[in-house]
């Protein structure tokens, strides 16, 4: 194998990867091998057709779409090891000679790694924050707890309002036709929630049990499904039952329910101090992102779009993940949403863009500081993590190959660069 190099505009490039005649040819009868069993021929057994017999009758090139398959990844993987960019995106890939006797070409189109060029990032000026917590902050707290101490009610008396939580069958219809994922049976919704499309929970409040609705809505342009984009339908309800939440008294006795203190005046202490803690750690970190983001400004770096692309697609794997361990597929989200793939990826690229960024001025700052991280520092780590996971030091340690070790270090030092960028920085 060979493997040639150009580099292209905006930290792109393209590697032109060559597999000799020979490598092809075996893994077209590799190919051949694996295919044989499905491929039936008047006058043979199943599986002993040979090889020559079935290009005669489909065609040389038979097997050539397989054995590319199996190429492809192999060679694309053994010839980066030869390779000195730093590469840093899913390679788009081109089949530009593929014949049989011939050496097979392809060519992978790659973002690598930008260069930084740092500006000032130490001694930076960042917003001072308030760390005193106010009576609002104090008061909304409680009203919180509340809430998590509140009972539901069935409401009798009353049409439903803002808040309320209200049970409903529904069924949607687009040109008086019912369409499929648009009927639910007992939902129980709260108005005000913002779960279902604009529009919609809004025309449930004054309703009461036994009451029918027709909710007229119109599904948002950047709706997920398609032939429902942009149209205009009618969800016909039928309101079961409305019930709402009952706060309890503000008291001594809430005081004591909720908490370790026996009276309200010391819990309310107590809860104003957590406040301040919890200020205190958020002040810390928006002083580091105040920073960091002076860091990104005074920086220069061009981003390639594919680089863009790959952080996209991880932070919208690592939602689709969260979403399943809550029970929920991607579909049925995009469905409760309005919002489509398309649109996501689209509203997640500033964040994408913003995470490379910081990331890249960190890994400069810790090369240009020479941060080290040694190893008794990283076994700290490993250790923090056995007890999380509870396993044994050690045998975490095994578990943990040299290349994840080494990315470890690195977030480690990217993790000091904040920190040395944070505590040289002044408030103001």
């Amino acid at each position: 194998m060979s493997l040639q190099v150009e580099k292209m505009e905006k930290n792109m490039a393209k590697l032109t990867i060559e597999v000799s005649a020979e490598e092809l040819e075996k893994a077209i009868d590799s190919a051949y091998r694996k295919n044989r069993s499905k491929i039936s021929v008047p006058g043979f057994r199943k599986g002993k057709v040979p090889r020559k017999i079935i290009e005669q009758m489909y065609g040389k090139g038979i097997f050539l779409e397989d054995a590319a398959n199996e190429l492809i990844p192999r060679a694309y993987s053994e010839e980066l090891e030869n390779c000195d960019l730093e590469i840093v995106s899913q390679p788009e890939i081109d089949v530009t000679q593929l014949e049989p006797g011939k050496p097979f070409i392809f060519t992978a189109e790659v973002a690598v790694k930008p260069e930084v060029t740092l500006g000032e990032y130490k001694g930076l000026e960042v917003p001072k924050a308030e760390l005193e917590a106010t009576e609002e902050e104090i008061a909304a707290e409680l009203k919180k707890e509340q809430e998590n101490n509140s009972r539901t009610v069935t409401v009798e008396d009353r049409a439903s309002e803002n808040g309320d939580i209200v049970t409903l069958d529904f069924e949607g219809f687009v040109d008086d036709v019912a369409f499929e994922g648009g009927k639910g049976t007992d939902y129980a919704l709260t108005l005000g929630s913002n779960t279902f499309i604009p529009g919609f929970e809004e025309q449930l409040t004054g309703l009461k049990a036994g009451d029918e609705k027709d909710v007229n809505v119109t599904f948002p342009e950047e709706y997920q499904s398609k032939e429902l984009a942009g149209k205009p339908a009618v969800f016909k309800c039928t309101i079961k039952k409305v019930e709402a939440k009952e706060l309890p008294e503000l008291d001594d006795e809430f005081a004591k329910d909720v908490s370790e203190f026996d009276t309200l005046d010391e819990y309310k202490a107590d809860v104003k101090k957590k406040l301040e803690e919890k200020k205190a750690e958020d002040a810390k970190r928006q002083k580091e992102d105040a920073a960091i983001e002076k860091v990104i400004e005074g920086a220069q770096m061009e981003i390639p779009e594919a680089m863009i692309k790959a952080q996209v697609n991880q932070m919208v794997n690592d939602f689709a993940g969260r979403m399943q361990a809550q029970g929920l597929t991607m579909e049925q989200y995009f469905q409760f949403t309005g919002l489509s793939a398309e649109k996501m990826a689209e509203d997640m690229k500033p964040q994408a863009l913003k995470r490379i960024q910081t990331r890249l001025v960190l890994e400069k700052i810790a090369e240009v500081e020479n941060i080290p991280v040694s190893d008794e520092e990283l076994d700290e780590e490993f250790k923090k993590m056995a007890e999380m996971y509870k396993m044994e030091f050690e045998k975490l340690k095994e578990l943990i190959g040299d290349g994840e070790k080494e990315q470890m270090k690195k977030d480690m030092a990217v993790q000091k660069a904040v920190t040395l960028v944070a505590d040289a920085a002044k408030e103001v």
